[in-house]
């Protein structure tokens, strides 16, 4: 009799002992871009904002630098359940749904404040069809304006043809094409080593990714043509959010509402720093000549024009939607 009350006290010692490691849950978020790059800073104090309202009990791992998938892989991982959250450049998959490149659309909205208007106007719709994938959106964080790096002056979108162009979405593919030049698809991850070998002497981005890839090292100038604002969105893999107790997804949903805010900031605050950065390290930082703004304006109305053929009544009413804010 005393030993099956020590047997039982021992089982029922070993389930206590399990009970924390049982009802903590780690989860994989992985990124693309360097840990010292504000998207990634913002997602290790979002994964923080969640380890302490849950008291522990969800654990969040940031994987920066592309180090767990590349951004391409990232979404798919998601949605597979490899990983049970991701951040990604969501105009990259604009090949799956016209609607995930309506940030990129040239000169649709060039400031922040442009920039969040258009995307209120579009986050139901991409919601809507993120969910068809199992995803849920958490929260959406932009880059800077987008200029164009080059290894030699541009007076006129004529100069550009021939450059050997760094393209990470439809967008800048075919900005490439009108161009004249030639397309190579690189991304982020792989843009320091693309430049520091020459397989790419132009690009466009924000201050942000040429401070990261060091372009100084390779390109000369950088003009701010402010073409975009592309913003970077971060979900969960629907049925791992739906699988938590409400307590953990109601802290899931308030620390991405915090970090939607910071992240906005973070990068209206930077914006500038960065343009700073680059002129320090030795760039010839400009404005586009009236004449190479009018080339890339006249760009954007081929490209919004192939958007819209593309995106149809949808694309259509969420610009008009945009419009009327």
């Amino acid at each position: 009799m005393k030993s099956r009350f020590v047997r039982a006290g021992l089982i029922a010692g070993a389930m206590l002992a399990a009970t924390p490691a049982l009802a903590q849950t780690k989860w994989n978020l992985p990124a693309a871009y360097p840990a010292d790059n504000p998207h990634s800073e913002n997602l290790v104090a979002f994964a923080k904002d969640v380890d302490a309202a849950t008291s522990g009990k969800l654990q969040i791992t940031v994987h920066p630098g592309a180090s767990l998938f590349k951004a391409p892989d990232i979404k798919r991982a998601v949605v597979t359940g490899q990983a049970q959250m991701g951040e990604v450049l969501l105009s990259i998959h604009e090949n799956e749904d016209p609607l995930f490149g309506v940030d990129v659309v040239p000169f649709l909205a060039t400031s922040f404040p442009d920039a969040m208007k258009l995307y209120q106007a579009s986050k139901p719709a991409i919601t809507k069809k993120l969910e068809a994938q199992g995803l849920k959106l958490l929260f959406v964080v932009p880059w800077a304006p987008q200029g164009v790096y080059v290894n030699k002056p541009l007076a006129t979108i004529e100069d550009m043809k021939g450059l050997k162009w760094r393209a990470y979405n439809v967008g800048t593919a075919r900005i490439g094409e009108l161009v004249g030049a030639q397309s190579v698809t690189i991304q982020a991850a792989e843009l320091p080593q693309a430049l520091a070998t020459g397989v790419v002497n132009s690009f466009m981005s924000s201050g942000g990714t040429g401070y990261d890839a060091k372009a100084w090292e390779s390109l000369k100038y950088f003009y701010d043509v402010q073409a975009w604002v592309p913003k970077d969105y971060t979900f969960v893999n629907k049925a791992a959010f739906d699988a938590l107790d409400k307590p953990t997804q109601e802290a899931i949903l308030k620390a991405a509402a915090t970090a939607e805010t910071r992240g906005w900031k973070a990068w209206q605050d930077k914006s500038t720093w960065y343009i700073d950065q680059l002129k320090a390290k030795g760039m010839t930082v400009e404005p586009p000549s009236p004449a190479l703004k009018a080339g890339f304006q006249k760009i954007g109305e081929q490209l919004t024009a192939d958007w819209l053929k593309k995106a149809g009544p949808d694309g259509q009413a969420l610009i008009d939607a945009y419009k009327k804010m």
